[in-house]
């Protein structure tokens, strides 16, 4: 399906990770998570040693995503997410680590 019904159905959030997830492999496993899915948008590494991520995709998919990111890959231990949803016409092509 294409088209403007396939664009409505499209989220977009802005999620904040706090923990142990700088170090641990956290952005390459968030790419392959979200690949996975087929989410797009990014995954960063912050200076205050949280991860930050902007993911995008359709409902049931984005919240399998916040789940996912809730835990992280093994090593990470994840002590705080943040999500919220934001209003965006730009329409991410890939996901990726910044």
């Amino acid at each position: 399906m294409t088209g403007p019904d396939l664009d409505s159905r499209i989220e977009t959030y802005y999620v904040r990770v706090r923990g142990t997830v700088q170090g641990v492999g956290f952005r390459h496993a968030t790419v392959r998570q979200a690949h996975a899915l087929r989410i797009r948008g990014y995954v960063a590494n912050l200076e205050d040693g949280s991860v930050e991520a902007v993911i995008q995709g359709p409902a049931n998919e984005i919240d399998r995503m916040l789940s996912w990111l809730r835990r992280g890959p093994p090593a990470a231990r994840v002590t705080d997410l943040v999500s919220e949803e934001r209003s965006s016409d730009k329409r991410y092509e890939r996901f990726e680590q910044h």
